[in-house]
């Protein structure tokens, strides 16, 4: 299928803005920072709530609160903005359900599951994946792109650099695969995958922010079911400081909400090839800020930062590169 998208539910303003190369990349590489930002901020979130790494109900539940919360602050946020309650219709419900299986529900109930019985840098790799898997699912399943040798040529590239990062500092345990652990990861990130490919397909008939905003509320509110049923408890340690613990909280909840709806409306504008490959830049970022939040800096050296920065930059714009015209026949 030819790289054309249907007219997408967002308005010629938005298309417009994001649709151009300057708006897409601002809007990917704010919404991949923040994404960064919130691997190290998690991990001071789950001292400050006295949660245990093998807790994993609370993490769940800490995890359902937080989008939860995300998903009210862009509903608030819209609220204000067009001065009238940002709800869905009725046309919306099914699609939002549909979005929040795999978006949030499948996607970090597998993760966090799966994480609990993998390795950290093998999950961190597999992860990694999650752009091959969305570009390979937009040709072969969604029909919504075409498959070429440069978007696999700069995918590779991407990949190289976050294999790079991942792997700079590891010993030891190497790599392992368990169904019960890397094998829920795998799913974890397919069902990520496959979110981003139904994004770009629903934006076609619904507003992109409210599905990324509603779809948060719901399936946050069964992530903190589920944690709860499972014997989680979310609430700030005795020897942290409450105000600080909730406005952490309450950035991360920023994260989600902000990030989300920057890439669900890149999505929409844009060819889903050449906004997935951005998603190289998370844990790069993610390591860079945990070494500069989290005084992890003996993790990775200054020179194999910039050399995966390079090759994800790289892989970014062989993906973004137009393809050349072919030349018309002599006479």
């Amino acid at each position: 299928m030819a790289e054309t998208s249907q007219k997408a539910a967002v308005s010629p303003k938005t298309q417009k803005i994001f649709g151009s190369w300057a708006g897409m990349l601002a809007a990917c590489l704010i919404a991949c920072f923040l994404w960064g930002s919130a691997f190290p901020c998690v991990k001071i979130g789950y001292a400050l709530f006295g949660i245990a790494a093998s807790d994993t109900a609370s993490i769940i539940m800490f995890a359902g609160v937080r989008f939860t919360l995300a998903g009210l602050l862009v509903v608030a946020a819209l609220s204000i903005a067009r001065r009238k309650p940002f709800l869905p219709e009725k046309r919306d419900l099914k699609v939002i359900g549909i979005l929040s299986l795999f978006q949030t529900i499948l996607q970090y109930l597998f993760f966090y599951v799966g994480l609990a019985h993998a390795t950290g840098v093998t999950s961190s790799i597999i992860e990694a994946t999650n752009t091959f898997f969305s570009v390979l699912l937009a040709a072969l399943v969604f029909r919504n792109e075409r498959l070429t040798t440069r978007k696999v040529l700069g995918c590779i590239v991407g990949f190289a650099g976050v294999a790079l990062v991942d792997l700079a500092g590891q010993t030891g345990a190497g790599f392992t695969f368990t169904l019960a652990g890397e094998g829920l990861v795998l799913a974890s990130t397919i069902a990520a995958a496959t979110s981003s490919n139904l994004a770009k397909r629903f934006s076609e008939e619904h507003d992109p922010v409210l599905l990324s905003a509603w779809q948060f509320v719901f399936g946050g509110l069964v992530m903190l079911i589920v944690g709860a049923a499972a014997g989680g408890h979310v609430a700030p340690a005795p020897a942290s400081d409450p105000v600080a613990s909730n406005l952490l909280l309450l950035y991360l909840a920023f994260i989600s909400a902000a990030a989300y709806s920057l890439w669900s409306v890149a999505l929409a504008c844009n060819p889903l090839s050449r906004v997935a490959v951005f998603g190289f830049m998370n844990p790069v970022f993610g390591v860079i800020l945990s070494a500069l939040l989290l005084n992890e800096g003996s993790v990775l050296d200054p020179a194999t930062a910039i050399i995966s920065l390079v090759l994800v930059s790289a892989g970014i714009i062989i993906v973004n590169r137009p393809a050349k015209e072919p030349k018309p026949a002599k006479a």
